[in-house]
């Protein structure tokens, strides 16, 4: 796809009006729709939001982020940055503001979750992108982004099975796995 008709994506992107229960990203000049959530899903995002103190950071779900030179504006499942950090108002919040970006994975998102936005939220120098993966029972922490555009991606990476802690250096704490909810009946893929 062209520069021109990525720009042209993002303007009727931005006019696009899903029905309600529809979720809408742009990634990478795609438009990716999909179903609200099953319960497992949000109850992990809830878990995670629970761990992580108000008083320091903003805990921000389904938030549009606005990556800088990508088409793209992906709508992490949780979104977290200082208080200090968050802008007064606005659709779009800024890449360059965020500490940890998480991903729950659904029974449809485990490719777009691993490699697409793996590699969007590197090339918006998120500094770290949590994926919480309910197929395969286990996070994957990804820190030190680094390229540009598609060939972005993150240099470190840490698996942890649910159950066992998960440090969050970046927030200061350690993210307790042990109530994390796992799909039943899905096929394991083979991702990180």
């Amino acid at each position: 796809m062209t520069a021109v008709d990525e720009r042209g994506m993002t303007r009727y992107f931005e006019e696009l009006e899903p029905p309600e229960g529809v979720r809408v990203e742009l990634l990478r000049g795609e438009i990716v729709m999909m179903a609200s959530p099953d319960l497992v899903h949000n109850m992990i995002v809830e878990d995670i939001v629970d761990q992580i103190p108000r008083k320091r950071w903003s805990r921000l779900q389904t938030q549009d982020v606005d990556i800088i030179d990508e088409a793209s504006e992906p709508v992490p499942d949780l979104v977290v940055l200082t208080r200090d950090a968050l802008p007064g108002s606005g659709r779009l919040l800024p890449s360059g503001l965020m500490t940890l970006v998480v991903e729950v994975v659904s029974k449809t998102s485990v490719i777009r979750d691993y490699t697409v936005k793996r590699s969007i939220y590197a090339a918006g120098r998120v500094p770290a992108y949590l994926v919480v993966d309910p197929i395969m029972a286990h996070c994957v922490l990804f820190t030190l982004p680094a390229g540009g555009g598609d060939d972005a991606d993150y240099q470190a990476q840490l698996t942890v099975k649910f159950g066992d802690p998960l440090p969050l250096e970046m927030l200061g704490l350690e993210l307790d796995t042990s109530e994390f909810g796992t799909f039943t009946g899905v096929k394991p893929h083979r991702y990180p």
